[in-house]
């Protein structure tokens, strides 16, 4: 797995997104108390349900690379 150039920031961006997105789905309402883990996991798993990304082969999950799979995504967003 290669380290993205701004890979903090893209996460940042990942799940600010990820929040939206699930919220507009009317899937999740997070609340200021969850961990960023927290959002990381379920982003990750809501974004792979809905086949907006590839999943992560299951031995191979881990938050770091929940992570790293979902700054992906936000890298490609406009």
């Amino acid at each position: 797995m290669k380290k993205l150039k701004n890979e903090k920031e893209l996460l940042k961006k990942a799940i600010i997104e990820g929040v939206k997105y699930g919220e507009a789905r009317g899937v999740v309402e997070f609340e200021p108390t969850d961990s960023a883990n927290e959002k990381t996991e379920y982003i990750y798993r809501l974004l792979v349900h809905d086949k907006v990304i590839q999943p992560i082969p299951e031995d191979q999950i881990s938050i770091k690379s929940m992570k790293h799979k979902i700054a992906i995504w936000a890298s490609k967003l406009k």
